[in-house]
């Protein structure tokens, strides 16, 4: 009894040692990264090798990384600075470190891809610093998937598909620029309405971006995912850029670097761009961007960023012409039945974002905005179906103001127990629209309205609150969220001899919940969930007497993102998309159409590979399976929904003075009209850029559609009727892409 008295006592000790050296040791590391001037770094990668837990620096620089113990290795890694790889002492855990981290060249060894929500967006920014946006059309383009079309004259906002949905001009992806919202509620060209030709290519820093409806602080729209565009806060030098090439192209462009003083910075940027395009009708495009932007930043107290800038667009346009007409020698390719389609459009914006360090872990951000924007389209889909003597073109106009505000408090690192770590954002905002002279008309040769169909004035405001949470426990980070919205639609038709205005009011819950597991730090595994919503245009729910107002989309994502080597990053997701009904208001005429229940689900896989220091590959491949739930077998294809698309390229640098890029989208065969009867051909197209750097010159090659591919950048299966015709003919209608189309540049910085 003595000996197992004695034996008790020896295993109580020794588990007490044992608990107390694990306390001693098992610590939290705290500290800041900077860069080599001091300059605080933001969601910096911080990943203990020894014990798995990874972290990531706050918006002053500073971080917490628990379970650490002496001579545990700690990696620092962020996009453009070397990794530093700190081994733990105990100095460091009694009174902290300040890391530095050395600029570096882009490359795949900083990337880590653990316990991030959105991972794929650091890593596709390796992408957007190899080979940066070169025009307005390239910026949606870099999301993995998304590919986009133009088909109205360059001034008209793009037309997007992703995740097996005709998005159309914004209906399913919520886009925005700093957290401006950039979509177009109830706009008279349609519900979602992005156009993002009122972003210089030059000033974006960085592209973020998410698939599906997982995330609390995107509302309207989140539903196939979100891009939202991170602008430069300040520029290190200051640039003059020239471009000139076929079809009448010349573009100037010039970033100014006006302010460095201590805690403050700004800058300008300009843009003028013109062309006629390579149509038989010359476009006479032009665009002006202006865009000034003043950052101040008091590390550890506070930072302001001021941003305004206006864009003013005009342009003629070919529009979409009939195949029939082609193949009858009626026109050529680039030809146009009806030349007088075209528009005007400008948006002048003032944006503010303040972040408040409240304490060591707490932030206020806050955000208000105001738009005037304004909008002229003349389009002509139909040619004389409807009126055989003076054609069928329409007007559609508006002008608008849009104003909004969003606060959101963020507390961060709150310790749960040892090692477990929990933070979480909270926040309330508002978006009002206020649209007057909203338009739709029939008009002849721009000049002449024979008929309004449409005229009134929208007011719409949406108000919202969210709670974002997120819990750390071992490998393992749960991401429970949660989402209200109250939106109110008010329509007056001025087209009525009395006053007629109706208002319509409904409130949605949309709860989400992500859930990542990191094997380590090259290595994530994600299951993620979620309910979101796009609303319907103030027309079609006041005019169905608010059913339907807010359709709902249930999404379920599976898949992983594996480092298996220091230069090569894979990814693969399972994914699944539901759509509960919808009514959709057809801006080009006029008319409300329900759209039914929609079931998609895909596989997406993407590799990145830094083959060599100055070698850069990537592709990414996309497959979805896109149907009605509510039609026959057969007849139950949605129009337009691309279901393999690919893109991908190469990037070089440093050989010698060169550096360049060879990019590729491929977008397959696809049903035009719900049997699959008309089909809308697929493309396969090759761009290239090259550079050559002398000292602070830079003069470069741009080539899009290098092997002179004949390719329809947009297709509709449309009647129409031709003036010579009888009878309507229901077909392929495409505006034509580009042909080879070069251009030179040449850029000095200073």
């Amino acid at each position: 009894m003595i000996y197992s008295r004695n034996w008790a006592l020896k295993l109580t000790v020794c588990i007490f040692i044992l608990s107390a050296t694990t306390i001693v040791n098992a610590q939290t590391l705290k500290g800041n990264v900077t860069d080599t001037e001091g300059t605080a770094l933001e969601n910096v990668g911080i990943f203990n090798q020894t014990s798995g837990q990874h972290s990531h620096t706050n918006l002053s620089g500073a971080f917490s990384l628990t379970s650490t113990s002496v001579n545990d290795s700690v990696y620092f890694s962020n996009l453009g600075f070397k990794t530093f790889i700190l081994v733990v002492n105990q100095d460091h855990l009694t009174n902290g470190i300040n890391i530095s981290l050395e600029e570096s060249s882009i490359n795949l060894e900083q990337v880590v891809v653990v316990s991030k929500v959105d991972a794929m967006s650091r890593i596709v920014n390796v992408d957007v610093q190899n080979d940066p946006v070169k025009s307005s059309q390239e910026i949606l383009r870099k999301v993995p998937g998304l590919l986009i079309g133009q088909h109205a004259g360059g001034g008209k906002a793009e037309q997007i598909f992703l995740r097996g949905f005709d998005i159309d001009h914004g209906t399913d992806v919520a886009i925005s620029v700093d957290g401006m919202p950039v979509n177009m509620v109830s706009h008279a060209h349609g519900q979602g309405y992005a156009d993002l030709h009122f972003v210089i290519p030059e000033t974006i820093d960085n592209v973020n971006f998410g698939k599906g409806p997982y995330y609390a602080d995107k509302g309207d729209f989140n539903t196939a995912g979100f891009v939202d565009l991170s602008l430069k806060k300040s520029v290190d030098k200051s640039m003059v850029s020239y471009e000139a090439g076929q079809f009448n192209t010349n573009r100037f462009v010039g970033l100014f670097n006006i302010l460095e003083n201590g805690k403050s910075s700004a800058y300008v940027a300009s843009e003028v761009y013109l062309t006629d395009g390579p149509f038989d009708s010359p476009q006479n495009f032009n665009r002006l961007n202006i865009l000034g932007r003043y950052n101040y930043k008091d590390i550890g107290k506070e930072e302001l960023t001021i941003t305004a800038s206006h864009f003013q667009s005009k342009w003629d346009a070919s529009g979409q012409i009939p195949q029939r007409a082609i193949d009858q020698n009626i026109i050529g390719r680039f030809g146009a039945i009806d030349d007088t389609e075209g528009g005007q459009t400008s948006r002048t914006n003032i944006m503010l974002n303040h972040t408040k360090f409240l304490g060591e872990d707490q932030f206020l951000k806050t955000r208000a905005f105001v738009s005037k924007y304004d909008f002229e389209l003349f389009s002509n889909f139909t040619f004389f179906l409807e009126d055989p003597i003076n054609g069928d073109q329409i007007r559609q106009y508006e002008d608008r103001t849009i104003m909004g505000a969003e606060t959101v408090f963020e507390q961060i690192d709150i310790a749960v127990g040892t090692d477990d770590r929990f933070k979480y954002s909270a926040g309330i905002g508002l978006r009002n629209d206020n649209v007057d002279d909203v338009t739709l008309e029939h008009t002849l040769n721009r000049k002449t309205v024979l008929e309004q169909y449409a005229f009134g004035d929208v007011d719409e405001t949406n108000m919202y609150g969210f709670v974002d949470g997120e819990y750390k426990t071992g490998n393992w980070t749960f991401n429970p969220s949660v989402r209200f919205d109250y939106f109110n639609f008010d329509y007056e038709n001025k087209l009525s001899e009395v006053y007629d205005n109706k208002s319509e009011s409904k409130a949605i819950v949309s709860p989400k919940l992500n859930t990542i597991y990191a094997v380590n730090k090259d290595w994530q595994l994600f299951l993620k969930t979620g309910l979101g919503f796009h609303s319907n245009d103030a027309r079609v729910v006041t005019a169905n007497e608010g059913r339907d107002i807010l359709p709902r989309a249930y999404g379920v994502d599976l898949g992983t993102i594996i480092k298996p080597v220091d230069k090569l990053v894979l990814n693969a997701t399972l994914w699944g998309l539901l759509l509960d009904q919808e009514f959709v208001y057809v801006g080009d005429a006029g008319i409300v159409e329900p759209s039914g229940k929609t079931r998609r689900v895909g596989v997406e896989v993407g590799a990145r590979y830094q083959m060599l220091d100055w070698l850069y590959l990537y592709s990414d491949v996309n497959y979805t399976y896109a149907r009605s739930t509510e039609e026959a077998d057969d007849e139950d294809y949605i129009p337009l929904a691309p279901d393999f698309t690919a893109v991908g390229g190469l990037s070089f640098s440093d050989i010698g003075d060169f550096s360049g890029n060879l990019n590729y989208r491929y977008l397959g065969d696809r049903a035009a009209n719900e049997d699959n009867s008309i089909v809308a051909e697929g493309y396969f197209v090759t761009d290239l850029n090259l550079n050559y750097h002398i000292k602070n010159w830079t003069v470069g090659v741009i080539v899009e559609n290098l092997f002179d591919t004949e390719w329809n950048e947009t297709q509709f299966a449309t009647e129409s009727r031709l003036f010579n015709e009888t009878a309507s003919v229901e077909e392929i209608h495409l505006t034509p892409g580009t042909p080879f189309y070069l251009r030179g540049k040449v850029s000095v910085s200073f």
